[in-house]
This record gives structure tokens, C-alpha cells and sequence, in this order.
């Protein structure tokens, strides 16, 4: 056998390894893919033909559900002791998660009430109340700052309805 013959037959060789190896290696799922595809299975069941003639079919899969969506955020402004645009009105389910960002240009004492929930604010340092809305009812949150200066002290009125 030649020199040539001998690599001519070394590089069939390589080329029958490389096919070999893509036929037989896994269709390229990423790590992500793969687990997705072990996380997640469908099962399908077909019934019998019933009265009717019609076949019942299901399909069930098992997956995490998606989160729940982030609760919007309403954002109110107080410049010179006073809500920017005026009182805002804030409606929500029973239920439902609340979340209110007060910025102030001066000190203030903020206060829900029905919630008791007190918060401060300052310049550079919102308040922010967070909380399920358990109690159904209008409910005022004030400015105490406001108040003690014999200004109109509303702020939101929080409107939490049936669900």
C-alpha cells in the first residue's frame, strides 16, 4: 500500500468517525431545553366512543404556573405640603396586594387608616406602604404634617371593593 493510499484511507476514516458521531449525538437541545423537556409531561388519554360517537380527549400537563403578576405601583407627589395634581383615588379588589410610593419635598407623616399603617417621608426618602387589602371600605390616608399645619391633610382615599 502507498503513502497516498494509506492517507487517503486515514481521512475516509475521519470522515466515517465525524458522521457517525453527528447521526448518533443528541439533536443539540441546550441544558435549558433539556430540562424543560424532563420538567414538563403531557399525557394524552383517548376514550372509547360513547352514544353519541363522539371520543373524549384530554391532555394534561404539569408545569410551574407563571408568577403572579407585580401589584402596580401608584406613585403621589407632595410639593409645598400639598399632592401634586390633587388627591388621587386608588381602587382595588379584596384581595389584591396594594402598593403606594409617596415622594415628599419636606418631613412628613403618612397615615392609613382602617390599615393603621404609619410611614415617613422625606426628601429623597419616599414612603412606600405595602400591603394585602384584607378590609373591604374607603379608607384616607393623610398627611399628619398637613393636618397640624390646618391644611387639607388627604392625600388618597383607597377604595377597596368586593373582588
Amino acid at each position: 500500500m502507498s503513502r497516498n493510499q494509506r492517507i487517503g484511507l486515514i481521512v475516509a476514516a475521519l470522515v466515517v468517525a465525524v458522521v457517525a458521531f453527528v447521526v448518533v449525538s443528541p439533536g443539540g437541545d441546550s441544558d435549558d431545553e433539556q430540562e424543560a423537556a424532563q420538567t414538563t409531561t403531557t399525557q394524552t388519554e383517548t376514550g372509547s366512543a360513547g352514544d353519541d360517537g363522539a371520543t373524549t380527549e384530554e391532555t394534561e400537563t404539569e408545569a410551574e404556573p407563571p408568577p403572579p403578576p407585580e401589584p402596580e405601583v401608584t406613585r403621589i407627589q407632595i410639593r409645598g405640603g400639598a399632592v401634586v395634581g390633587g388627591a388621587k383615588r386608588i381602587e382595588t379588589p379584596t384581595g389584591d396586594q396594594v402598593r403606594i410610593v409617596i415622594a415628599s419635598d419636606a418631613p412628613d407623616e403618612l397615615h392609613l387608616h382602617g390599615y393603621d399603617i404609619t410611614r415617613e417621608a422625606g426628601p429623597g426618602q419616599p414612603a412606600r406602604f405595602q400591603f394585602k387589602a384584607n378590609l373591604e371600605g374607603v379608607f384616607e390616608l393623610e398627611s399628619h404634617t398637613a393636618e397640624d399645619a390646618g391644611k387639607d391633610p388627604l392625600i388618597a382615599a383607597l377604595v377597596v371593593q368586593p373582588s
